[in-house]
């Protein structure tokens, strides 16, 4: 196991199942996560103009529906556990995901989901079947510890950066800007922007912020960059240390 910690960041390079268990529970402000969606099935997609295979990697793949309920139910009641009362939890997923980890949070009964937020993809893949509708969503699931607890919520700041108007429920963000991959590129890599509304919204300055799916640590990026703690764990080696050089332009190794 590798392990970088200086100042406000915490980085393991292991199984998150192996590394949640050992982290102190009610001891994290947020959690911010993109948990693969099961989607590597040897079928296809478009990819700059070009046929692609969908398969992402080996922790992309699994065998059947019982194996991926127990493997969210897993990361979530860990989740639960590691949260402050009144601390939320941040969610991504598509249909292929989202129904299942949405069913087991309402099983939870201090869990209260308190927004179902939907990302407009303003650039999507082109559907290559012409057999469906273009796939140009996400659903982004805020869920809260503590039914009748307080959370926090940045009313003003959203309002204010919404042009003096409420925030709606459907953000409308692009792509990953082109220096957001300038040390390597993740198959699922979201855009900072998009990350950067739900640390600023949810969180305050010096909050504990944990994403157990790193990826490429655009999560770690974005809480660093304003003011945030941040603790990520990522299996993949290529994808661990692509976060250490993204990171390494905000804090010292």
């Amino acid at each position: 196991m590798t392990r970088r910690k200086v100042l406000q960041s915490e980085l393991h390079h292991e199984d998150c199942f192996e590394i949640l268990p050992t982290l102190k529970s009610n001891s994290v402000d947020c959690i911010i996560t993109d948990p693969p969606y099961f989607l590597s099935n040897d079928g296809i997609t478009c990819k700059s103009g070009k046929m692609v295979s969908v398969n992402k990697g080996n922790w992309d793949k699994s065998e059947d529906f019982d194996e991926i309920y127990s493997f969210n139910l897993n990361w979530i009641e860990e989740s639960y556990r590691l949260l402050k009362d009144g601390g939320t939890l941040w969610v991504s997923g598509t249909y292929h995901n989202i129904f299942i980890i949405g069913s087991i949070i309402n099983s939870i009964k201090d869990f209260r989901i308190l927004n179902n937020i939907t990302w407009v993809k303003t650039a999507p893949p082109p559907n290559l079947s012409c057999r469906f509708f273009t796939h140009s969503t996400e659903t982004i699931l805020w869920v809260r510890k503590g039914e009748k607890s307080k959370h926090f919520f940045d009313y003003g700041l959203m309002k204010e950066t919404n042009d003096g108007k409420q925030m709606k429920d459907v953000w409308t963000i692009g792509r990953p800007k082109k220096i957001e991959k300038e040390f390597g590129k993740h198959p699922t890599q979201k855009p900072e922007e998009l990350l950067e509304r739900m640390v600023l919204s949810s969180t305050r300055e010096n909050d504990v912020i944990l994403d157990m799916f790193n990826g490429s640590g655009t999560t770690g990026v974005v809480a660093l960059r304003n003011n945030r703690k941040y603790i990520g764990i990522e299996l993949e080696k290529k994808y661990f240390n692509m976060t250490k050089k993204r990171i390494r332009k905000w804090q010292q190794f």
